[in-house]
């Protein structure tokens, strides 16, 4: 199982394994990682599951499609990194992934 470190914006970390094939915010909300609300439950349509990804992982996790740079646009303190995590499928190949939430989700 691959697994993902969150760290919240206060710099708490949560280390957690995920199943290859759910999506990287299925896993926050699996295991309660604060700052990972998914309103629309993973729809790409609220962009409240805005993560961070860290620069050593952006290649590895792609950049975003059309749709999701158009959320991107409603949420908070987006920055070149910024992706949803609703689009970002659990491979193996992301074993060891980090990600950051931002300070609030709209």
């Amino acid at each position: 199982m691959p697994k993902i470190t969150f760290i919240e914006h206060t710099g708490e970390a949560h280390e957690v394994e995920g199943d290859v094939g759910m999506t990287v915010m299925e896993v926050a909300r699996k295991a309660d990682v604060p700052g990972i609300e998914a309103e629309c439950g993973g729809a790409c349509s609220c962009a409240t599951c805005h993560v961070y990804v860290d620069e050593a992982w952006t290649s590895k996790t792609g950049s975003p499609e059309e749709m999701e740079e158009d959320m991107l646009d409603f949420a908070f303190d987006v920055k070149g990194n910024s992706r949803l995590s609703c689009q970002i499928k659990v491979t193996e190949e992301l074993d060891g992934l980090i990600v950051r939430t931002p300070e609030k989700q709209f």
